[in-house]
């Protein structure tokens, strides 16, 4: 495991500043609108995960949360927690998290595949997404074109 001291201080809640109305999501309750990054309205893909994600169980990683406008959401407080859960029987568990609870998750070596989403978009800004001191050696499993320039790219440990 690399950076293990360091990985219970990155997890960060989130804020009512970075997201106001956080009983509010696109995918929840507006899943036919325009996408923000985009400006174009969903794909048949994302509408599709917009049904499927109300079905699922949610687990929300973070120190001060206690409570979420999701049903089937239960929260978690650390990576030996997020251990526990990849250890159960089932399904695969999909992350989707902001840069250093990825980077912090990656570290800790919880993270057998990553996908990322190329978007033909350059924002100017924003954080890097691995900024811990390990360095890992991925290998390209398959890059699948999407419409609209955009990309997954997906990585598997080397």
């Amino acid at each position: 495991m690399c950076a293990a001291s360091r990985i219970g201080s990155v997890f960060s809640p989130v804020t009512a500043q970075r997201r106001p109305n956080p009983s509010r999501t696109a995918i929840r309750n507006e899943p036919e609108q325009v996408a923000w990054i985009t400006g174009k309205p969903p794909t048949a893909a994302e509408l599709e995960y917009a049904r499927f994600a109300p079905r699922t169980p949610h687990y929300v990683l973070s120190t001060t949360l206690s409570n979420a406008a999701w049903s089937n959401t239960r929260f978690i407080k650390t990576p030996e927690d997020v251990a526990a859960l990849k250890a159960q029987p089932g399904k695969d568990v999909y992350l989707a998290g902001g840069a250093r609870t990825t980077s912090s998750l990656v570290d800790a070596g919880l993270v057998d595949e990553l996908r990322l989403i190329v978007y033909p978009l350059i924002a100017g800004a924003g954080r890097a997404l691995f900024t811990g001191e390990c360095r890992r050696e991925l290998e390209l499993r398959e890059v699948r074109p999407l419409g609209g320039g955009r990309t997954i790219l997906t990585y598997g440990a080397a």
